[in-house]
């Protein structure tokens, strides 16, 4: 099998199927629901995630609320909305994942207009589960939003709903790519190299591999887990229940 069919075979495992009725939303992966429980060790031994009628494992209706998950830090660069919005968005992704390179395409435009509204907060955190390409090309757009360009370099890392191949994945390529956005290559370079930098963003992966994600793209949405590249509207419909819900 090629590397690209490993890659698309990989993330395909992190999907629950493409489309779901609206109503289900807020279904958890059954990974993210036992990190979830263990966090929460008094809970009686019968109150876990289980079987509804339909087949699909659905969460306990006294989950915890998983906002607290949420950075909502004003120096995070990696985030677009306001820290106070009244819902937020984690997204879990890779730079080398096809299914999140299509979701940048045909949702994020669509979330990027809430968080310009003021009614959303959205979190990008990449876990690298793709190995060194992905963690430098993460490096790489987190030391651009240190010059505030976070998401144009982001964008262009998805051209046209496609992730980028390994060869334009090098240090040289990438800073060639930060040069192509007009950002000041020497402090690009130096920036991504950096302790800091290279931190942060182990961090963060770290994070999200400690929350049970191990498919890409994946997220929270007001707290609650979704997994896979849903359809558009199913995200627009949860940030409009929660909304709507906010404002009680």
């Amino acid at each position: 099998m090629s590397e690209q069919a490993n890659r698309t075979a990989r993330a395909a495992r992190g999907i629950r199927g493409w489309i779901v009725p609206a109503g289900i939303l807020l279904i958890a992966g059954l990974l993210i629901v036992l990190v979830v429980l263990q966090l929460w060790p008094e809970r009686p031994a019968h109150d876990t995630a289980h079987d509804s009628a339909d087949g699909i494992t659905a969460v306990p209706s006294d989950q915890p609320d998983l906002t607290e998950l949420e950075y909502r830090d004003p120096e995070n660069v990696q985030a677009a909305g306001p820290v106070d919005a009244p819902v937020g968005l984690v997204v879990f992704s890779d730079y080398q994942c096809p299914f999140c390179a299509k979701w940048t395409q045909s949702t994020l435009p669509e979330m990027m207009k809430y968080a310009e509204a003021g009614d959303l907060r959205i979190e990008w955190r990449d876990i690298n589960m793709y190995g060194e390409p992905s963690e430098r090309a993460s490096r790489a757009a987190r030391a651009a939003g240190l010059q505030g360009e976070y998401w144009e370099f982001h964008e262009a890392l998805y051209p046209e709903g496609e992730h980028l191949p390994e060869n334009e994945l090098t240090k040289d390529a990438l800073v060639d790519l930060a040069g192509q956005l007009g950002l000041d290559t020497e402090r690009f370079a130096s920036d991504m190299d950096s302790a800091a930098v290279r931190e942060s963003i182990q961090k963060i992966a770290a994070e999200g591999r400690e929350l049970g994600v191990t498919g890409t793209p994946s997220f929270l949405l007001d707290g609650r887990p979704v997994v896979g590249a849903q359809p558009t509207a199913v995200f627009v419909e949860a940030i409009e229940n929660a909304l709507v819900a906010a404002e009680k």
